[in-house]
């Protein structure tokens, strides 16, 4: 067993192995070191110079070792930060909203810790149940900050905007001077898709204004039907009516029957991918195509059925609100 052979132990071990077995492997190589040595009678001053190779190399393993573990310390204290700010930022929606109950899931798409942009908020409110999702363009604190404003404007104008159009257009303004106050930024960012929804107190009407996001779903009766939007219309935030006024088209109105769940989701799942490049299409899998009496059902499956097709390996965050109307619901 050459030198060179022989000290490739305590480096495999420095940094695969945890720290207490790491030195164990550098101290028995040591001693297999000059025992070589000895047994083929090679002289002191080589003997020396071997053991302090080895001694050498088994301390760069143990540094080695060292700094993999404080960057997993690390990362598992970014991750948990990561979590706490999500968290404060995008809570839990209550679990029922009027004639509603309602779910909601958050699948980061990396072990490492990336605060992503998409959001959700469900409110009760003297016009009906309200709700969006959405996905602000970007990552990190910019990102956070984006959501953050999102969803204080919607919080705050869901309460009083007296239709859906208007609590749309309230919430593009405030978006656009929240992009403003940013400064200049890439002609690429700075925007939100979105799909904002109302249903009426008695739950029989479904509204919705899609501004650029991926459509959501009816789900009734074991089928989807994917709610795409008549007029495709440009995401929030983008400030374009300081440019010239845009025609906006006014929500579309849809029955939500009793026992029917919408569903809406971000672009981690429309774009989610197979090992061959394919995207993910719920109108396409058989798991999706049955009957769910509970959104958090629903919910589930729906996160089941993409990692399923991802083999686990998700490419972006994944945001997935789901609503119910109670079976017991009149029309």
């Amino acid at each position: 067993m050459g030198l060179p052979l022989l000290a490739a132990g305590p480096l495999i071990a420095g940094a695969m192995l945890p720290y207490r077995s790491a030195v164990t492997v550098v101290a028995v190589t040591c001693v297999v070191s000059v025992g070589l040595d000895i047994e083929r009678g090679r002289p002191a001053t080589p003997l020396l110079v071997d053991l302090a190779v080895v001694g050498l190399i088994g301390v760069l393993a143990l540094a080695i070792n060292g700094l993999i573990a404080r960057q997993g310390r690390d990362l598992a204290l970014t991750r948990d930060l990561a979590e706490a700010v999500q968290l404060a930022v995008l809570p839990d929606p209550p679990e029922r909203a009027g004639p509603l109950a309602v779910a909601a899931g958050y699948v980061a798409a990396q072990a490492e810790a990336r605060i992503g942009g998409d959001l959700y908020a469900v409110q009760e409110t003297p016009f009906g149940v309200r709700m969006i999702i959405g996905d602000v363009r970007g990552k990190g604190i910019q990102a956070v900050a984006a959501v953050s404003v999102a969803i204080g404007a919607f919080r705050q104008e869901a309460e009083y905007a007296p239709t859906l159009d208007t609590l749309v257009q309230r919430l593009d303004e405030a978006m656009a001077r929240a992009a403003a106050r940013a400064g200049p930024i890439p002609s690429s960012e700075g925007f939100t898709t979105a799909v904002l929804a109302e249903v009426s107190a008695d739950g029989q009407v479904l509204s919705l204004v899609n501004r650029g996001h991926p459509p959501p779903y009816l789900v009734h009766g074991g089928q989807l039907v994917r709610l795409d939007p008549t007029v495709p219309q440009l995401p929030l935030g983008m400030g374009l009516d300081d440019l010239a006024p845009v025609e906006r088209t006014p929500a579309e109105v849809v029955r939500l029957p009793p026992g029917a769940s919408l569903l809406l989701v971000t672009d981690g799942v429309t774009e989610a991918r197979d090992e061959q490049g394919t995207f993910y299409d719920p109108l396409r899998s058989r798991r999706m195509g049955r009957r769910f009496t509970h959104p958090d059902a629903l919910v589930d499956a729906l996160i089941k059925d993409v990692a399923r097709w991802t083999g686990g390996e998700g490419q972006d965050d994944m945001a997935i609100l789901a609503v119910t109307r109670s079976p017991a619901s009149r029309a």
